[in-house]
């Protein structure tokens, strides 16, 4: 590619550039479009995880609280272990 090419080879030299700078740029585009595939799968990813992670939390306010009604655990006992957790 370059002066050297069209200096000796006129416009096929120019055709064979422009060839060679198409072929790059679809190269580009196809590697930009596995990037935005790779993008979107993680952003598919976290959202599954956050989904997940809420729900988690659900189940696991509920199970404290159920301990909680049924009395194998006292609130203060929660209160200290959530307080400890936070320090951390």
């Amino acid at each position: 590619m370059g002066w050297g090419r069209m200096m000796l080879l006129g416009n096929i030299g120019q055709q064979l550039d422009i060839g060679d700078l198409e072929t790059e740029v679809g190269l580009m585009n196809s590697r930009l479009a596995q990037k935005g595939q790779v993008d979107r799968q993680q952003d598919e990813d976290i959202d599954q995880l956050k989904r997940e992670n809420h729900e988690l939390k659900l189940y696991l306010a509920t199970m404290v609280r159920l301990l909680v009604s049924k009395g194998v655990l006292r609130q203060e006992e929660v209160n200290a272990t959530v307080s400890a957790i936070e320090k951390t």
